[in-house]
């Protein structure tokens, strides 16, 4: 039985909790958070113990593994201080938000096992789009398109205290929302090449400093890739993933899988889970995080840990160099 803490215990840490609570493997020992009431509301729940910071809770419980739900910022240096503590790390996205950062968090998982977040990995609807890919059902990559158009107001950044900064949240439409389909890009393409990226602020002007719409054109595998989200559309549509083949065009929208080869379409729907939280983010949560605690008990290596990441990560971080320098002018 694994003690797990969360850290940071808004609206994203409790699916994390929730997972947790329905593992056999896991409880959920302590949770802690700068606001007290909602770390206080965690552990009434759950039956866990509430504290007021990080460092508090890993000092006086015996943890094996802690859930970083916090900003973006200090996803790094909380993973370094558990680690120090010999506690094993599972971050949201993103892990890192600078390249110092990310050799820092690096230097973390060297001592301990750390995971990221990126749950639509274990999506079935991508699992098999993945399956088909690799096995070569219709011939080989020759480039992929994505979309996501989501919807974010003002209201979203300003009451965050974080949100829509560079030194907290570090970027916001890609680094935040869109980050999950470009990781899927990645995952089906291979390995990030030359890049090059626009980024701008559509609606929000005056609100936040940060870009709240990316368009780039990536080179994936050698192959290319045209890659666009924005946070403002007037609703938070299913994301668009379409990859091109020889043969036909495998698209993933929402749960379904369409493949179009010539005259012919088939669509098949996963079935799944209700989602944990808000639909768009998936249904992948439960099947990651149980994945990241069967590879802590059997040592296996986690598809999400850090090298499993890192070409995404490292492509974000380019995006951003160049794309911040276009959005200050």
């Amino acid at each position: 039985m694994y003690r797990v803490g969360i850290v940071g215990c808004g609206g994203i840490a409790q699916v994390h909790a929730a997972v947790v609570d329905q593992l056999k493997e896991t409880e959920l020992a302590a949770c802690a958070d700068i606001v007290p009431r909602r770390a206080e509301a965690m552990a009434s729940r759950y039956g866990s113990r509430a504290y007021r910071s990080m460092e508090e809770m890993l000092e006086k419980e015996r943890l094996d593994a802690v859930h970083l739900c916090t900003p973006h910022s200090l996803h790094t240096p909380m993973a370094a201080l558990a680690a120090e503590m010999d506690v094993a790390v599972f971050t949201e996205k993103p892990p890192a938000v600078s390249r110092d950062q990310w050799e820092k968090l690096k230097e973390a998982g060297r001592k301990v096992r750390l995971g990221v977040c990126f749950q639509n990995r274990y999506n079935l609807n991508f699992r098999e789009a993945e399956r088909l890919i690799a096995e070569g059902e219709y011939g080989a990559v020759l480039g992929a398109r994505a979309f996501v158009t989501w919807s974010r107001e003002g209201a979203y950044y300003t009451q965050s205290g974080w949100r829509g900064a560079w030194a907290t949240e570090g970027g916001s439409a890609l680094i935040n929302q869109a980050i999950h389909t470009l990781d899927l890009m990645v995952r089906l393409l291979g390995k990030p090449g030359p890049a090059q990226c626009h980024m701008s602020n559509r609606h929000l002007q005056g609100v936040i400093e940060t870009e709240d719409t990316v368009e780039a054109f990536l080179t994936l595998g050698g192959r290319p890739g045209l890659f666009y989200a924005s946070n403002a559309y007037a609703a938070n549509a299913p994301v668009l993933l379409e990859v091109q083949t020889e043969q036909a065009a495998l698209r993933l929208e929402g749960s379904a899988l369409e493949v179009r080869g010539g005259d012919d379409v088939s669509r098949r729907t996963f079935r799944a889970p209700e989602p944990l939280g808000k639909g768009y983010w998936g249904n992948g949560h439960l099947p990651c995080i149980r994945d990241f605690y069967r590879c802590l008990r059997t040592g296996e290596p986690f598809m999400n840990d850090l090298s499993g990441v890192e070409d995404t990560m490292l492509l974000v971080l380019d995006l951003y160099e160049q794309g911040k320098q276009g959005l200050n002018g």
